[in-house]
């Protein structure tokens, strides 16, 4: 029988065969044991409301019933193949019904991945190498999206500043950096660089920061100009801000997306989608070999995956569900901005009822340097309260999910009152 560790043993155990004692993703200070709905244990037991959520693809909370038996359903009939398989043509069937631009999808296992491979679509389609990229923007770990994501020493635009080390500056060069919202910037940027440009690729609620009026469509239309192929990340936003995603939301396309998160229903997939002669360059016999992307993954298309995907959307897709998360975000937000006003606390709450986070200023939040200028302190106190008091959540972002309770929701109101009261003093 397992002999059961403290969390305190298996940090120790991760420090040794771990660089930094983490999987990279988050605090290696806490170690899950096991989630159920809405809420998580750690290692030693210690229960939490689970606002992290995998960092978005448990939309449905842990262990559906639902997607559990389609997961036990598909494990006897084999569990990878690197081979087309029922499941995950149909998957991309529905994909490609419920996503605007989405004319047909490639698959692969990570959305930091679909990322690259968008990019590097939208230089195969123009022949065209530079890439516009807003600063703040998460799009992955390739050397393109490691440029302006987090950066301390802010330059001017549209240079680029890269976030890890290991990246050639040949990078940088061919990486042009925008701020957020900021349409005049954008007019003048494309005016000079637009004919060398392949790609825009955006979120179109940056981490939680929404777009102003207009500026998508401005995106829209200045791609169109140049002959640019618009992107957009839905990694997140997909399947989460409505079925159709942040594009259907914000009735406006781009020419292809990615996606990832809850297409894959807690496990690893990812997507490419986009329109058809765009695609076609994963096809060497439609474009040549000269034209041709390559690409594939060992478990692209996981059948595992993709009936998790499948049950994850089918329920998605029932009355009043988006109904319900939009409710349930609504809620949490009325709760946060009712225990910061109670002790006149600046603040921000920015975002989407559906993702959404609470920043300390009193100034708008637009874009990545609003946010970085804000009360960084005040919010990693804030979040640490938030913790002890048995919310589990990002240091950036708070995700609803459809399993939370009047139980949970309760809790989550007396964990902000406290957090505030303990930041207001």
């Amino acid at each position: 029988m397992l002999k059961t560790r403290t969390q305190d043993e298996w940090i120790a155990r991760a420090q040794e065969v771990l660089p930094a004692g983490g999987l990279g993703n988050f605090d290696p200070g806490i170690f899950i044991r096991e989630g159920k709905g809405a809420r998580v244990w750690d290692e030693d037991g210690n229960e939490y409301i689970d606002y992290l959520i995998g960092s978005g693809p448990m939309l449905l909370g842990h262990g559906h019933p639902e997607v559990q038996e389609a997961v036990f359903e598909q494990l006897p009939r084999g569990m990878t193949f690197f081979a087309n398989n029922a499941p995950a043509i149909e998957l991309a069937e529905e994909i490609c019904r419920a996503v605007p631009c989405a004319e047909q999808i490639r698959y692969v296992s990570s959305g930091g991945e679909a990322d690259m491979y968008a990019i590097r679509l939208a230089r195969a389609f123009t022949g065209r190498d530079k890439i516009v990229k807003f600063e703040g923007g998460y799009h992955g770990m390739s050397a393109e999206a490691q440029m302006s994501l987090a950066p301390t020493r802010l330059a001017n635009f549209p240079q680029a500043v890269p976030d890890s080390a290991g990246i050639p500056q040949s990078v940088a060069a061919e990486m042009l950096i925008a701020p957020f919202n900021d349409p005049d910037y954008i007019r003048s940027l494309l005016a000079e660089w637009g004919d060398q440009v392949a790609g825009i690729i955006v979120e179109p609620l940056q981490r939680i920061i929404p777009p102003a009026p207009g500026f998508l469509q401005l995106l829209r239309d200045e791609a169109d100009k140049y002959g640019i192929v618009l992107i957009y990340d839905e990694v997140v936003t997909g399947f989460r801000f409505s079925y159709g995603g942040a594009q259907e939301l914000y009735g406006v396309a781009p020419d292809i997306c990615t996606l990832g998160k809850i297409i894959g229903g807690g496990f690893p997939l990812a997507a490419i989608a986009g329109r058809t002669d765009i695609m076609a360059h994963f096809d060497k016999a439609a474009v040549g070999a000269d034209n041709w992307l390559m690409q594939l993954g060992t478990l692209s298309g996981n059948p595992v995956a993709a009936v998790a995907g499948l049950k994850t959307m089918e329920i998605l897709r029932r009355d009043g569900q988006y109904d319900r998360l939009r409710g349930l975000g609504q809620q949490i937000m009325a709760m946060a901005t009712e225990a910061l006003d109670a002790h006149a606390i600046p603040h921000r709450i920015v975002g989407d009822r559906t993702l959404f986070e609470i920043v300390f200023t009193d100034n708008g939040v637009t874009n990545y340097r609003d946010v970085l200028h804000s009360d960084m302190a005040r919010t990693a106190r804030f979040n640490t309260i938030l913790r002890q008091e048995g919310l589990f959540k990002s240091a950036g972002k708070t995700y609803p999910c459809l399993a939370l309770s009047d139980e949970d929701l309760t809790q989550t109101r007396t964990a902000y009152q406290r957090a505030a009261l303990a930041i207001a003093s």
